[in-house]
């Protein structure tokens, strides 16, 4: 029995009947994506989203002090998008870089326009990956002001322990808001306990 289409795990028969989810995986092209190769560059017009097949990714800006700072990380079945970017068709404010080898799904704006438009449930998809996103968002944003680094670390692991597992620990504290220095503290305090 053939293996399903990685992009049936994201677009489920639960929600899509055989033939919209044929019409729109047909719709993805695959790329491979080298370590350190940016799938969106700061300051360049975005066309592009991905599903992330396999392999890490992350998002990062440069603060005012020409610090790289870590916005968000990407992994097996991930949406990879700059929502603002892509939707605003402004200059991207952020760079999005793979951490390794990765394999993606990618779709351009004009198709994802056309299929938003014309399958129902894929709107429907649309705007429930879109309202999550923003959820997550803004649960990160008051973490940073009102969590300890140690409680923003746990939940880090408890939510996602193969980011933990597999990105750097320099990328990881700038995505808490700390130093290396003060993560290797704080994981060594959970080792201990």
């Amino acid at each position: 029995m053939p293996q399903p289409h990685f992009l049936e795990h994201i677009f489920t028969p639960e929600q899509f009947t055989h033939e919209e989810r044929e019409r729109i995986t047909s719709s993805f092209q695959q790329r491979k994506f080298a370590k350190n190769e940016y799938l969106v560059k700061e300051s360049s017009y975005v066309n592009h989203y991905w599903f992330m097949e396999d392999g890490f990714a992350r998002s990062y800006v440069i603060d005012l002090h020409g610090n790289d700072i870590s916005t968000n990380f990407y992994s097996s079945k991930d949406l990879v998008i700059d929502w603002i970017a892509f939707f605003q068709r402004i200059p991207a404010r952020e760079s999005i870089q793979a951490i390794n080898d990765c394999t993606a799904w990618q779709i351009d704006f004009d198709t994802f326009q056309h299929l938003y438009h014309s399958i129902k449930s894929f709107n429907e998809h649309g705007r429930g990956t879109m309202v999550q996103a923003y959820f997550s968002l803004k649960q990160q944003s008051i973490a940073m002001i009102a969590n300890h680094a140690k409680e923003r670390y746990i939940r880090l692991l408890e939510e996602k322990p193969h980011i933990v597992q597999n990105v750097s620990l320099k990328h990881i504290a700038t995505y808490l808001g700390i130093t290396d220095t003060s993560l290797s503290r704080i994981r060594k305090e959970l080792a201990s306990e």
